[in-house]
């Protein structure tokens, strides 16, 4: 009876829209943006050498790989919502950590950051995959890149010129920045997807499904392409300001590429458009060949260093697309039972590639000069657009049957 005079709101969580995953998919970019060309100068500083960054960078995207894939499994003993929080919470925690600064605390605050964005991005796509129809992932795709836009534009600048006025300054806005994604997660009340209920069979072994994965070549592709792509961004973000620092082209060159490059997530909606029109394969291929060529431009340019900044400039441009499209053969073929665990898998491509990234760059930086690694991704994108090759040539496209559109597709 009581019941009877508590609002409808507080009795039922409404249904989460497309609107409420891009706006926590904002927030978390502006947690990120703020960071991202913040946290290689720091890291530097604090090491003093481009071979010291790689190595704590391949030492993180390890340490977090392992705990990414060990969410799925945290979560059948965890509520999905407490698993999120927790990740949030490492937002926080790296941001303290890197206040207080020294070789010892940047290491680990770059560490909590890795870990935070592989839990928050594991629990988030199983989220859109439970909630979000597989015929609106296009849809769901940009519209949270476009939530994102102005976060990874302005925040990579906004980040550097904060860092200029005082060092810490940069790590508190982040700090406030990641528990305004906590509060707004609860507010939004996602609870823990669809299956709410605890499991009663025994909790899966977080690699039990590696096997199913591998099954899959659709599966495989797609995680090769968003890996690849990751690692573009990698070498992007983590590299090219190194670059422009051992160049002398100064400390800010890299935010502002950034961030320029960044501003075309504004226009993410008309990429899905011509995606549509070309369909995901040509889309994919082209974006794949251009990028590469890109990087191997910049590469050839090392003397020249603001050509091969120009070049890189360019090639984020094609990585922009790949972020819109780059990723839909794997989440068009995930299975409704399958939903967390290959959105963990899934979701390894980040710490993958922030294993292989600064992995081979620091074996690359051993016998070439830093433009070495831009090489190499672009031949690794190269390799992409012989994989892509092989993806179904409508997919993606809608195909009529019998008046009607099947489902999935």
């Amino acid at each position: 009876m009581a019941n009877k005079y508590v609002p409808v709101l507080l009795r039922h969580s409404p249904v989460p829209k497309v609107r409420d995953f891009a706006l926590l998919a904002g927030l978390d970019a502006s947690v990120r943006g703020t960071l991202i060309s913040v946290m290689p100068l720091t890291v530097y500083d604090a090491l003093g050498s481009a071979e010291s960054v790689s190595q704590v960078y391949f030492l993180a995207g390890l340490a977090s790989l392992i705990f990414g894939l060990m969410v799925p499994w945290a979560t059948r003993l965890v509520p999905r919502r407490w698993m999120y929080t927790l990740g949030t919470l490492f937002y926080v925690l790296g941001a303290l950590l890197a206040i207080k600064g020294g070789p010892i605390a940047v290491p680990f605050a770059l560490l909590c950051n890795a870990i935070a964005t592989a839990t928050t991005f594991v629990c988030f796509n199983a989220y859109v995959l439970d909630y979000i129809e597989r015929t609106n992932l296009g849809k769901a795709q940009s519209t949270n890149m476009l939530y994102a836009a102005a976060p990874w534009a302005i925040g990579p600048l906004f980040g550097v010129w904060l860092r200029e006025l005082w060092q810490p300054l940069p790590f508190i806005v982040a700090g406030v920045l990641g528990s305004v994604l906590l509060i707004t997660f609860w507010i939004l009340r996602l609870g823990n997807g669809k299956q709410i209920s605890r499991a009663h069979r025994p909790a899966t072994n977080p690699l039990a499904f590696l096997g199913r994965f591998l099954q899959q070549p659709r599966l495989i592709a797609g995680w090769l392409f968003a890996v690849v792509r990751s690692c573009g961004w990698w070498v992007y973000v983590v590299y090219l300001p190194i670059f422009c620092i051992e160049s002398g082209l100064g400390d800010k060159v890299g935010g502002v590429a950034l961030s320029a490059s960044n501003t075309l997530l504004f226009s993410t909606p008309l990429m899905l458009r011509a995606v549509n029109r070309l369909t995901v394969r040509r889309s994919v291929r082209g974006a794949f060949a251009l990028c590469g060529i890109a990087f191997l431009l910049s590469a050839f340019a090392f003397g020249l260093p603001w050509f091969s900044v120009a070049f890189m400039m360019c090639g984020s441009v094609m990585l922009v697309v790949l972020d819109v499209v780059g990723g839909l053969p794997f989440l068009m073929a995930v299975k409704p039972s399958e939903r967390t665990e290959m959105a963990a898998i899934y979701s390894s491509f980040r710490d993958v590639s922030g294993i292989v990234t600064p992995g081979t760059a620091w074996l690359v930086l051993l016998v070439a000069p830093l433009p070495g690694v831009f090489a190499m991704a672009g031949l690794a994108m190269g390799a992409c657009v012989l994989i892509a090759g092989k993806l179904h040539p409508r997919l993606g496209s809608s195909r009529p049957s019998h008046g009607r559109v099947l489902p999935g597709e």
